[in-house]
């Protein structure tokens, strides 16, 4: 593999301009492996994914909705989203950012969430 480090500073840099795309870039793609950066403006449309994923909060705060729940979440909280659910982020600031990592089959891994000690 070539390259294998990204900074936060050069994937921001690609993140698009115009308001009426989707503010996200790709830093890496290996495998069933897909990790962006996703800074959303205004509002989050995105919809239901078919693989699990972790968001890692960059910058900013709000409120996340998963699965008819909502928490709130700040600058560097850990979000995992498994395959199928409806979420988003809401009512977040204007300087949100998050990694956004996406891997594994379609439909997701269907193991139980864990908190590791």
């Amino acid at each position: 593999m070539a390259e294998w480090q990204f900074g936060l500073k050069d994937v921001e840099a690609r993140l698009p301009d115009d308001p009426a795309k989707l503010r996200v870039a790709v830093a890496l793609r290996h495998g069933s492996m897909r990790c962006l950066l996703y800074a959303p403006r205004g509002a989050d449309a995105q919809g239901v994914h078919t693989q699990d994923e972790v968001y890692i909060v960059v910058s900013g705060r709000g409120s996340f909705f998963k699965s008819g729940e909502v928490k709130p979440f700040r600058e560097h909280d850990l979000i995992f989203v498994e395959a199928g659910a409806e979420h988003r982020f809401v009512d977040f600031s204007d300087d949100f950012a998050a990694w956004v990592v996406f891997w594994g089959p379609e439909g997701g891994e269907a193991e139980r969430v864990t908190q590791s000690r």
